[in-house]
């Protein structure tokens, strides 16, 4: 970790906020439709994710009753996740590069509460919706983005992934002890990714808040490298402790009917009083769905 403090990128992304937040001017603002049961009823996600922290975001605001529609590229899979990661959504395919589905995806993203995305900072502006573009059309919009490295420094634009962000800054250091292994070694669990997940939802909700309050649209960035700061802050147990076996009291009720037949999930990871989880929708293949409201 102290190399990583020490490179240019690491004193970059350490030096920036956990959330960096921007408050828009106003726009559209629609009345609060949902409940204290369902707090985030008719609020529409459009979810441009992919593995595994963007999809874990809009996981946890489909379980609050949000609308999440998923929108992947022709030929996209995720064969080993799907069924964990579209929990609570619809899922439809566009070619962001087509006219066609271009004037689609403008129409679903001028109607949307949220937008997250999780490409490189500079992708989306490659296509020609870069901020601006994406305020233009929606100027009410909520944008929540998360990339690997961070929004400043040098590696800024660079693609990565959990995994690769661990090994960059010294975490999977600790993997290897974990394991007592010789070389580095990621944690077990995707740990940036579902940290920075849950922080993006957050961010969402806080946002949305503030639209509600103000009629300001606003955006929020993070990064698994900033998010890897944040654990690193919270320092190490002193012992390892062995984890709990897994009991029925674990396992979530009733059975989810899937494509892939029954399943069973464990029960949400958080709990709120009076707003339980619930998914309305059980996990589905990718492109199931037709790309609309």
């Amino acid at each position: 970790w102290h190399q990583w403090s020490a490179h240019p990128q690491g004193q970059a992304v350490n030096a920036e906020p956990l959330v960096l937040r921007e408050q828009h001017a106003p726009g559209r603002t629609p009345a609060w439709a949902g409940s204290p049961a369902r707090p985030l009823a008719g609020v529409k996600v459009l979810d441009l994710t992919r593995i595994l922290a963007g999809p874990t975001a809009s996981r946890l605001l489909a379980g609050f009753g949000a609308e999440v529609l998923r929108l992947d590229p022709p030929g996209w899979e995720e064969p080993a996740v799907v069924a964990e990661v579209t929990l609570g959504k619809r899922c439809a395919r566009l070619d962001l590069r087509a006219a066609p589905d271009r004037a689609v995806f403008e129409g679903l993203l001028a109607q949307a509460d949220i937008l997250l995305h999780g490409y490189r900072a500079d992708a989306l502006a490659q296509l020609g919706y870069g901020p601006q573009q994406r305020r233009d059309l929606n100027p009410g919009l909520i944008d929540v983005s998360l990339n690997a490295y961070g929004w400043s420094g040098p590696w800024q634009h660079r693609r990565g992934f959990d995994s690769l962000v661990q090994m960059s800054c010294g975490i999977a250091r600790e993997g290897m002890r974990w394991q007592q292994g010789e070389r580095p070694v990621p944690l077990p669990v995707q740990a940036l990714d579902h940290a920075t997940g849950y922080l993006m939802a957050a961010a969402a909700i806080m946002a949305l808040d503030t639209r509600l309050r103000s009629g300001c649209g606003g955006s929020a960035r993070l990064s698994l490298a900033r998010t890897a700061r944040l654990l690193v802050d919270q320092g190490t147990l002193v012992e390892d402790l062995p984890l709990a076996a897994e009991t029925e009291a674990d396992r979530a009720e009733p059975l989810e009917q899937t494509p892939w037949g029954p399943a069973q999930r464990l029960k949400a990871p958080l709990r709120v009083d009076g707003a339980p989880l619930v998914w309305t929708r059980g996990a589905c293949e990718l492109g199931s769905a037709k790309p609309q409201w």
